[in-house]
């Protein structure tokens, strides 16, 4: 089985291959360049594997929440890819690929993105043996929020073995400190999002048949319609 997944809602490509048990990942900081760049780059990845890209039997797809341009690339790339080959696509929302980051030896799990606006995408989870289970939605929060949200959900003898990580720390690393007593926060080494962690949960969406196609494939938008291209 062949996979190829892209996400792009970061000034990082994250970019994750697997063929049967060997996974491999490219990712590197782009930033406004990845527009231009999303293309070559999956066809030297496709090249140096030495496939054909008919050979690839799923696609994933990072659908968000993030970079508002950014997603919207890689969704192109993708759907276009997906519908031409009429191959099925694995969707993955891009804070699961974050909290990934975090391993498996914690009890919750808080990955958070910046929204900018002095906002944050967040989503907490529960470690549960080998996999983690989201305990909340997909949210868009302000600093302050995001504190009540992780008091409600993440009880407070559990925040000492609780990590919160993703670039929304730009934003709320001192909130987090000074509020929740305990928990780890983690360094930027924890912040990108990685190849091999898309391709182990696409693999996840594909064992349990969580499926989409070309044309059912959406953004996961959490700002409000209004500030939305209409």
């Amino acid at each position: 089985m062949k996979i190829l997944g892209i996400d792009t809602s970061t000034r990082t490509l994250c970019l994750g291959a697997c063929d049967s048990d060997k996974i491999y990942e490219y990712n590197l900081e782009l930033g406004t360049r990845i527009s231009a760049l999303l293309v070559p780059t999956i066809k030297r990845v496709v090249e140096n594997l030495d496939w054909e890209i008919n050979d690839i039997d799923y696609f994933a797809a990072g659908i968000g929440p993030g970079s508002f341009t950014g997603v919207r690339i890689g969704l192109a790339t993708i759907k276009a890819l997906s519908w031409s080959l009429n191959k099925p696509l694995a969707v993955i929302p891009s804070l699961d690929v974050v909290a990934a980051n975090a391993g498996k030896d914690r009890d919750f799990i808080i990955s958070v993105v910046d929204a900018k606006r002095d906002l944050v995408y967040a989503s907490i989870y529960k470690n549960q043996g080998n996999s983690l289970k989201r305990i909340t939605a997909y949210m868009l929060l302000d600093r302050q929020e995001l504190i009540r949200k992780i008091k409600k959900n993440i009880p407070a003898k559990a925040l000492n073995n609780s990590v919160i990580l993703g670039d929304g720390l730009n934003i709320c690393a001192k909130d987090c400190s000074d509020s929740l007593r305990g928990i780890k926060i983690l360094d930027k080494d924890y912040w990108r999002l990685e190849g091999r962690n898309l391709i182990v949960l696409a693999k996840a969406a594909i064992r349990d048949k969580k499926l989409s196609d070309a044309f059912k494939l959406a953004p996961l938008y959490l700002y409000p319609k209004e500030c939305q291209i209409r």
